[in-house]
């Protein structure tokens, strides 16, 4: 599996809800910072994209999304 570094902008999706932060498991969001290599500041949106929340995740809490097709290894 693939395990590249995450960056700003990528997309990626929450493991685990976050219920003090209105957030589900499988919401969506985008990373608009890196303070390091296991940490992000993730802003999730609906589809409409408004802000349901901005919340500083660790690397083992994020899915990283791939829109892109990877060639078979």
């Amino acid at each position: 599996m693939e395990t590249r570094p995450i960056q700003t902008l990528d997309t990626v999706a929450l493991l685990q809800a976050a219920p003090e932060e209105h957030l589900a498991a499988g919401q969506v969001g985008a990373v608009v910072e890196v303070y390091s290599p296991n940490d992000f500041e993730v802003e999730f949106v609906d589809l409409q994209g408004k802000t349901l929340g901005l919340r500083t995740c660790r690397r083992e809490e994020l899915l990283l999304l791939k829109h892109e097709a990877l060639a078979a290894a």
